[in-house]
């Protein structure tokens, strides 16, 4: 995690094709093994930290599942921060990157008609805003190494439950 990526994702790929791995998947989750820190939506999968044990800058990891053309799946997995924490975040660095553009108009406006482009100030404050924002986010993901460290063994872990199961075939129309 030494990059400045505010949401640090991997890719896992499966030989298997999409709807029996998703089956296996969602069968692994649902499993007491996981007790409910793990739910499944469409074709994306979330693992979450359990309740006890989030802090604010808790991550979970979701997992989307895509059906690849050659055969098989590919398991596009992203950490993230909670979302109620992550819609901060995006409303903050859109707010800085607003002020930035309206700063900058106003400046402009004020210097055509001659005065002192003060409004220019606010550039320097709202871009060190999202510099902070990016210091903030590779400081929670060096302080939830261990949270993101224990979700990626779920997920793993899901995947072997789920490379050992089964899936009963699919019944075709009219053949028994």
């Amino acid at each position: 995690m030494t990059t400045l990526e505010m949401q640090p994702t991997f890719v896992l790929y499966t030989d298997e094709p999409l709807d029996p791995t998703l089956a296996k998947l969602r069968r692994a989750i649902r499993s007491a093994e996981f007790g409910g820190h793990a739910e499944s939506a469409g074709p994306c999968l979330d693992f979450k930290v359990p309740k006890q044990q989030q802090r604010l800058w808790s991550p979970h990891l979701s997992v989307h599942l895509t059906e690849l053309e050659q055969g098989g799946t590919e398991l596009y997995c992203r950490f993230s921060p909670r979302p109620e924490i992550w819609t901060g975040v995006m409303v903050t660095y859109f707010a800085a990157v607003f002020v930035i553009f309206m700063a900058g108009i106003y400046a402009y406006v004020q210097w055509l008609l001659g005065g002192y482009p003060w409004a220019l100030v606010a550039v320097p404050v709202a871009a060190a805003v999202v510099i902070a924002l990016h210091l903030a986010s590779l400081t929670g993901q060096q302080l939830s190494s261990d949270q993101m460290h224990e979700l990626r063994t779920q997920l793993d872990r899901a995947m072997e439950l789920a490379s050992a199961q089964s899936v009963p075939a699919a019944k075709t129309a009219g053949m028994e």
